[in-house]
């Protein structure tokens, strides 16, 4: 058996070939790196001062470029932590020297106004002159220039083109921070996508990959192009309707579903949709909004309309409707009790017992409510509940679905106003113009339907519930120019005032 000593002392002398070995390895690693990166920023310049790059010093002195200039980054951290996973290599900026694409990108900011965006917001001057000196010889004469004009350009490209492949994705306003009744689920831009566009090997084939393929956007992104006026309106109103109408269909929000149910709330109209066509439309009315006469324009307002101040405007969401419930009982809104049927009780003592409302106190109901003195009394002591019948607010059924502003669909006993071009009448929800059609769509024919007609028609109505097999997606969205199946462009006045908000909020944004 060996000697302890000389079993040390050969396991000593292993380990250290072992060392020798990993070093001579890395060494040769670090070489071939260096090699390869210095290689092709030479074959593509040429400049022979990118023979001697090292990317260990280019390292250190992007990392300090990136720390003094995060202020002018709009994603600094997700933009810091994906160069920290790629040791600080010029990613960008070497994929697409070897394909010779650095170019292309700024060809594709020129094009950024076609659709209703400002080619200055991706600063393509200022890429396009830094693109030039970096294949200039003479502009290039010291490593330590070569490290900062790297550095500079790579930070300067991969911004841009973050900001521009987020503004063709995304959109450039966030109109949960523009809509105080804004609740659809809108997806934003994150260090996924980020890494998408940095990580494009062909940068031609990613930008065109993120152009919408949307017949929408793609027919009034042509309107826009060809100054098309829409009927009605000025050159210039039309313009900017049509811009921020394609800043809406940027927003990742839009339906995925094969059948879903949509209320457009400018055009008062609800289509159920089911494989990409209408398979159910009707008119709806929708909560009161604060510019129903339609005086404020996109041409005609002030400061004070550029801020969003609901009232009984029905709520911009998404969710999924559960249930029908026939013969609704109506719990009356805090609100709406004050504010009306308080006030139509004090001056008609019958009023409550006529429209077949019961009147709690403290829990409690209420039995003699015409002795009551309506006009002086506590009104945080009442609550009111209008029971099922021909009068009931909420007619003979209403839809169901999770939201935060209570709202739904329902039927309702006032007809008139769906005979009104102007259908901004109810408190927040929406009326149907035809709920026993509506119903069908969303059962089909079977028990559930049967029983929903039967209820409907009773003289004696009760409260009854009936859950849906399988829930149905709903959007309540604001769009206030699209194209129409024949390709015609249709408008719609500006009921709420969302078109002078978003573009005052978009034309700060794109600097127009």
């Amino acid at each position: 058996m060996p000697t302890s000593h000389s079993f040390i002392k050969r396991h000593t002398r292993t380990l250290f070939l072992l060392l020798l070995c990993t070093l001579f390895i890395g060494v040769q690693g670090c070489k071939k790196k260096r090699s390869e990166m210095a290689i092709l920023l030479y074959k593509k310049t040429p400049n022979k001062i990118f023979k001697k790059l090292d990317p260990d010093q280019f390292a250190t002195i992007f990392q300090g470029v990136l720390d003094s200039e995060k202020t002018k980054l709009k994603y600094p951290q997700a933009i810091k932590e994906f160069y920290a996973s790629h040791d600080y290599e010029p990613v960008f900026l070497l994929a697409n020297l070897k394909n010779n694409e650095l170019n292309t990108l700024v060809d594709y900011y020129d094009k950024a106004n076609d659709q209703g965006l400002d080619s200055n917001m991706f600063h393509p001057q200022s890429v396009r002159a830094l693109v030039a000196k970096f294949y200039n010889r003479r502009a290039i004469k010291t490593l330590d220039q070569a490290y900062h004009y790297m550095a500079e350009l790579e930070l300067m490209t991969a911004n841009s083109l973050i900001n521009y492949s987020n503004a063709v994705q995304y959109g450039v306003v966030n109109p949960k921070y523009i809509y105080r009744r804004y609740f659809t689920a809108t997806k934003q831009a994150d260090s996924t996508s980020i890494s998408q566009a940095l990580n494009a090997t062909n940068l031609k084939m990613y930008l065109d990959s993120i152009q919408s393929k949307d017949p929408q956007y793609i027919a009034l992104q042509k309107a826009y192009v060809n100054n098309t006026v829409l009927p009605g309106l000025s050159a210039e109103e039309s313009r900017r309707v049509l811009l921020l109408n394609l800043e809406r269909l940027r927003w990742k929000n839009k339906p995925t579903e094969n059948k879903y149910v949509i209320v457009n709330i400018p055009d008062f109209h609800l289509d159920v949709i089911d494989s990409g066509r209408s398979v159910l439309g009707m008119k709806v009315c929708v909560g009161k909004g604060r510019n129903s006469d339609y005086k404020k324009t996109l041409m005609n307002y002030v400061d004070t309309d550029k801020v969003d101040k609901p009232v009984h405007e029905t709520p911009l969401l998404n969710s999924l409707i559960y249930e029908a419930e026939v013969n609704p009982v109506w719990n009356i809104p805090e609100s709406i009790a004050n504010k009306e049927i308080i006030v139509q009780a004090a001056n008609d003592p019958y009023y409550l017992s006529n429209k077949n409302i019961n009147v709690y106190k403290n829990g409690k109901k209420v039995d003699d409510v015409e002795s009551i003195d309506w006009s002086s009394v506590d009104k945080s002591d009442y609550s009111f509940q209008q029971q099922p019948g021909a009068d009931n607010s909420l007619g003979k059924i209403k839809f169901l679905f999770k939201n935060k502003s209570s709202v739904y669909l329902h039927d309702t006993p006032a007809q008139l106003p769906f005979a009104q071009s102007m259908r901004a009448v109810s408190h927040g929800c929406v009326r149907l113009q035809k709920p026993l059609d509506f119903a069908h769509e969303l059962f089909g024919d079977g028990p559930k339907y049967t029983l929903i007609a039967q209820d409907m028609a009773t003289a004696k109505p009760d409260p009854t519930e009936i859950s849906l097999h399988k829930k149905v997606p709903v959007y309540i969205t604001y769009i206030t120019c699209w194209a129409d199946s024949t390709g015609t462009l249709q408008y719609r006045k500006d009921v709420y005032g969302q078109d002078i908000i978003l573009y005052a909020n978009l034309i700060k944004a794109i600097g127009k």
